[in-house]
This record gives structure tokens, sequence and C-alpha cells, in this order.
């Protein structure tokens, strides 16, 4: 039997072939445009998202017996708002999870709203890149268009939409929106009024591994695959990427690096840490967990080396760096604003601590210790619930450098783990269509029997002690230069 999984990404959709057994086959990748229309704005067209998706299962199963296809299920890119009308036509192009333009509809939220109610409702707060945000904004700024809306949707499930033509979503994505009440699984009736949107505009919620519907007979007569494929409702991007990695059950962290930074905690109980500055979702195994996310990781690195230093030697750029612990330069990642902990969509990235002897080396360094730095911010937070995690699967495209895990786990303090599968989204995504196909009984059997370390990077005492000190003298920078960030 072979599945696909689709990663539906920010810059690519990422699409993996994989067996029974786990073992990945072919991985094709797609990118499309992404679009900022004004400073702060994010956005794509989901017919890129379909174009490239339809083309990729071409290519990936053109040479595969592909009457050995069972099942196709999703990891995408959380809280983007698709929007369709009565003929099921898109209305706008999709606004994204990292678009700053809610700075006001987040605020009505937190603070006339409250964050304690919308914590009640919810289990959240509202931040700048979450859907109900952007529901709002819509509804003020584009009335016209509000009024036409008849499907609202997340991006990955507007593919398995034109696949399937079943309106539906996952309860972990759902959990981004802030319309769902998540420790209760089901829409939230007071966010609905809040936001002025029906249930009959929602998509109806599926656990990450239940079947929605099958592949529709002329999509399956056009990739020419079985019409009896199932699609498997699958789960936001994190949520899949943890299923990829084996982070399911209890207490069991996952680091991603990819374009966006996460620390994934898993959990049997619904759970919200005090000041709200981690996100309560529900998970892709059945349960819980708590996620913090910075919006710029491994994206600062991108940028850093294609945009300022005009390279894309990325290994080349590393191979100088070696006074770990011991760099004078800080920098704050916050390219796109901020999410956790700060929730502030105005926040910016800076360099501190340049002087005349401050080098190229000590730059890279210093950015791939702030991204750090801004996932051990998520790590403080998680902890301040009493989870304590005492190692961490990693994964993401940032996973792939040597140094910057060796970083990673030293300002963490503590054992990282790389899995065979370098897969993430895509590859939880095809797990779970392998569950939902009855292959496993459970999502954590399935990962229990797929997922494989290959390596741990160990903390060093004398180096982690070090970044203890470091990290402690970053924390201060984000509330000292904070004001700066607000100049009318």
């Amino acid at each position: 039997m072979l599945f696909i999984g689709v990663d539906l990404g920010t810059s690519a959709v990422k699409l993996l072939l994989m067996d029974e057994t786990g073992k990945i086959h072919k991985v094709v990748s797609k990118e499309y445009p992404l679009y900022f229309p004004q400073p702060g704005w994010s956005e794509q067209n989901p017919q890129d998202w379909i174009r490239q998706s339809m083309e990729g299962i071409k290519e990936l199963t053109a040479q595969c017996d592909k009457s050995q296809i069972k099942g196709i299920s999703f990891g995408g890119q959380m809280h983007g708002l698709v929007v369709l009308d009565k003929k099921d036509q898109v209305i706008r192009p999709a606004i994204l999870w990292n678009d700053g333009r809610t700075g006001k509809q987040t605020d009505y939220l937190n603070q006339e709203i409250g964050k304690e109610t919308l914590s009640r409702y919810t289990g959240n707060i509202a931040f700048a890149g979450f859907t109900a945000p952007k529901i709002l904004w819509m509804r003020e700024k584009e009335p016209e268009n509000f009024a036409r809306v008849r499907k609202i949707m997340l991006p990955k499930d507007y593919l398995a939409f034109y696949l399937s033509g079943e309106f539906s979503t996952d309860f972990s994505d759902a959990s981004g929106t802030l319309l769902l009440d998540v420790e209760h699984k089901r829409w939230s009736e007071k966010m609905m009024e809040i936001c002025g949107v029906r249930e009959s505009q929602l998509p109806k919620l599926y656990e990450s591994w239940e079947p929605t519907g099958a592949i529709k007979p002329e999509i399956a007569e056009e990739l020419g695959i079985p019409q009896d494929v199932k699609i498997i409702a699958g789960a936001g991007d994190n949520a899949a990427a943890a299923v990829g990695t084996g982070t399911v059950g209890e207490g069991q962290c996952n680091l991603s690096v990819g374009t966006s930074g996460t620390v994934f905690i898993s959990s049997k109980n619904f759970g919200v840490d005090e000041h709200n500055a981690l996100h309560s979702f529900a998970h892709a195994d059945g349960n819980y967990h708590l996620m913090g996310c910075m919006l710029s990781a491994a994206s600062c690195n991108k940028w850093w080396m294609e945009e300022i230093l005009r390279t894309k030697e990325y290994q080349k750029e590393q191979e100088g760096i070696w006074k770990l612990g011991e760099n004078p330069v800080f920098y704050l990642p916050y390219l796109m604003g901020e999410r956790s902990p700060h929730n502030d969509p105005d926040a910016r990235a800076a360099f501190v601590g340049m002087s005349m002897d401050t080098t190229r080396e000590d730059m890279t360094q210093a950015m791939l210790e702030g991204v750090a730095f801004g996932l051990r911010d998520s790590m403080e937070a998680a902890k301040s619930t009493g989870l304590t995690p005492k190692r961490s699967k990693i994964c993401g495209g940032g996973a792939k450098s040597p140094l910057w895990r060796k970083i990673i786990a030293n300002v963490m303090n503590m054992k990282i783990d790389r899995i065979e599968s370098e897969e993430g989204p895509g590859y939880g995504a095809a797990i779970l269509a392998a569950v939902g196909c009855g292959v496993f009984s459970s999502v954590e059997e399935a990962a229990g029997r797929l997922v494989k370390i290959t390596d741990t990077e160990e903390s060093d005492p004398q180096l982690a002690e070090k970044y203890e000190e470091k990290y402690q003298k970053y924390r201060k920078l984000y509330p000292a230069l904070k004001e700066f960030y607000h100049i009318e």
C-alpha cells in the first residue's frame, strides 16, 4: 500500500510517497509565489496551491503502481483565511499566518472582549496571525466581500475540498482559528457571534486520522489513481510535523526550525499557561499540545544569507564559526513581528553589540543564536506550566545544520534527537493517511513503529552555562527596545 502526504507550506507544496513500512519512495516539491501587497501583509493565490499540488501528485506517482495508492492526507500552513462564495469560487487572495495587518482587530479581541474571556471560550488569546482577527478585518475593510462569504477554510482544507468536494477541517488546524472551543472540541458559539459568522460557514470537524471522503472521480481520472482513494483530514503543519517526529502521547517535545520556529510539547490533558504566551491546541493524536511559535526562524537565515550577504552557500558561511558562547553580538529574530511570547506584530529584528572588530562570522553566529534564544523563550513559558522535557526531536530546514543543532542543544541545555526522516509535516501527513486507511490502530502506534532516531546532540555543561548567561542578557533586549517599535 502507498500513501501520499502533502505538506502545503508557505513557499512550496512538498509531497511524499510512503509505504506501510514507513519507507519514503519519492519526494516532490513545487514552489509558488508569496505576495506582499502592503508592508506587513502576506497573501497567496489558492489556485497556485491547487495547480502545483496537482502537478506534484502527477510527478510523485509517475513511476509507481498507482493501484496501490490508498490514501492522501495533509499537513498545512495554519491560520490562513480562505473564503469562498455561494458558487465555491475564491473571493479574495488568502491572508496568511504571517500577515500583520490585524493589529487593531487583535487589540479589540484581547482588550475589549478580554484575554480571560477569549481563553475561557477557546483556550487561547488573540494573535495577529490567527484567523478570527482576519475575519474581523475583512468584515470592516471589505464588507462587500464579507457579505459574499459562504465557506471559511484553512489552506490545506481548501486543497482537500478541491480533491474531495467535502467541506472539512481537523481539530488541530481549527485550534488556530480562535473560533474553536479547544478543550471541548467544538466551534465556539460565542466566538462565531463576535466574528459575525454562522456555523454553516465553518467546516465539519474531524480528528486528524479520520477519513472525510473519497477523491472525486474526475480528479482521480486526471491523476490516474483509483477512485476509492481516501481523503484523510490531516493536521496543521506543526501537529503533522509532530506526528512525523514521533512527538505524540504525554510530555514529548519537538523543535521545528522551518520558516517559522516552534516549540511543541504533547500532552494527554488540556492545559493553558498562565500568561497565554503559548497556544493551547488540539493534537493530531487525539489529545492536546502546547506550542510556542516564533514567526521568523530559518527565514532569518535565508534573509541574512540571500538578501544581506548575497550568497546561497549556507554551509560555507558557517565554517568559520568556532567561539560558541563567547560572541558579544546579539540578534533579535523579529523580521515579521513576533508571536510567542511577546504577541507583538510591530516587533522588529535587530543586531546589538557590534564593534569595529565584529566579523561576518560573528553576525552569522548571532543570527543562529538569536533564533535559538527565541525558541528558548517559548520553552521557558512551557516550563511555567510544569512541563520540563529533558530532550527533544528537531525538524525543519534549520535542523540540517550541525552547528545550529549544537547551538540549540546548548541554549536549551537538553538532548536534541534527529530522526531518520526529516520530512516533517509531509511524513506526518502520510502516517495519518496510513492510520486512516486502517494500517495502524492509532497515531501513537504508527509513530512508535515508523519513527526512528538516528543520532543525538548532547549539550556540553560548560557551553550550556555560557549560553545560560547570554540568554539572560538576551531576555532584556526586547523590553529595552520595545518603545522604538511603536514610533508613529
